[in-house]
């Protein structure tokens, strides 16, 4: 499943990319240092990384609290930090949270106790306030979602979910108030993109524009008229599925959207078969967060939610994000 999705990628980047063989050679090696990574980590027992989930954890902490104080900033926001190689750590903590929760979970009684729950709820806040501040309100909400959902499987009662339902409502506005202004005008552009064409609305008018066009079997690889005139911005990272539905229409969409359904079916199958607490756990928790994540990538070009700056995962161009999967 992943070198499917990997190598479709690699065939949808090429065009999003200009047709540049040096920006697709420097994905093509960040995409073999993740395998390798893969491969060392799949030769390591469960309890071995048991062992090493907190100082993992702790070492991603350390690292966000670096970018806030030193990191390199692009776009407006201080998400990177460059120690000879420019990275993002907030995509490490994809795997930290749930890895976290997971370590802290799996000998303990089930369900869990309302103190424990407590407990690994601070796990979850302090690294999603940190990515937040960064600001990247997108991957803060990611993390967060891997973090809860390992909460749920072990055995939330019924009582606190409906409890933490309600006290989401308020929660919400609350969020509201510290949000960025171009956050806020993100929401708000999202209920009438025409208020602004070609400000605030611009990337989600012509993202519609090129995925309408693409029609059932789309204008052809490298033809989209959209993507390759540049009037699609971030067309390599945020907007890619966007290229991909203007170039291969309706039926390269489908195909994309099929094997991410493979792949985290074979997560939750993996999950099933195992009886490794931690395991179950982990599994879960990233299988939500890349469920997550291709349903806010994808919705938001197709104008069903906020743009976020979430990336396709194995998709789009950039390293960082790589890792984790």
């Amino acid at each position: 499943g992943l070198l499917l999705i990997c190598a479709f990628g690699r065939f949808v980047l090429y065009s999003a990319v200009g047709e540049s063989n040096r920006l697709l050679i420097n994905q093509a090696v960040r995409l073999g240092v993740a395998f390798v990574a893969m491969f060392i980590v799949a030769q390591l027992p469960p309890d071995f990384l048991r062992r090493w989930t907190p100082w993992g954890y702790l070492a991603g902490l350390i690292l966000l609290v670096l970018v806030l104080t030193s990191g390199d900033i692009g776009q407006g926001a201080r998400r990177w930090l460059d120690i000879g190689i420019r990275f993002q750590p907030s995509e490490a903590m994809k795997l930290g949270v749930p890895m976290m929760a997971a370590w802290f979970l799996h000998d303990r009684q089930i369900p869990p106790k309302l103190g424990h729950i407590a407990v690994i709820a601070v796990m979850i806040v302090v690294p999603t306030v940190l990515i937040a501040k960064q600001p990247d309100l997108g991957t803060a909400l990611l993390i967060a979602a891997s973090g809860i959902i390992v909460i749920v499987l072990a055995g939330m009662s019924i009582r606190i979910m409906i409890g933490l339902g309600v006290a989401a409502i308020p929660g919400a506005l609350l969020l509201w108030n510290f949000m960025q202004d171009y956050q806020k005008q993100r929401v708000l552009t999202l209920l009438n993109p025409d208020s602004d064409p070609l400000g605030a609305g611009y990337n989600i008018i012509q993202s519609k524009i090129a995925i309408g066009s693409g029609g059932m079997f789309g204008k052809g690889w490298t033809n989209g008229s959209q993507a390759q005139l540049e009037f699609l911005p971030e067309r390599d990272t945020d907007f890619i599925f966007a290229v991909l539905g203007e170039e291969l229409g309706l039926i390269g969409t489908l195909t994309v959207l099929t094997l991410f359904g493979l792949l985290i079916f074979a997560i939750v199958r993996l999950v099933q078969l195992t009886s490794d607490k931690y395991v179950q756990f982990v599994a879960t928790g990233v299988a939500v967060w890349l469920m997550v994540q291709v349903v806010t990538n994808i919705g938001a070009t197709l104008k069903l939610l906020p743009i976020t700056g979430v990336t396709l995962p194995l998709v789009s161009y950039g390293g960082s994000s790589l890792i984790p999967v």
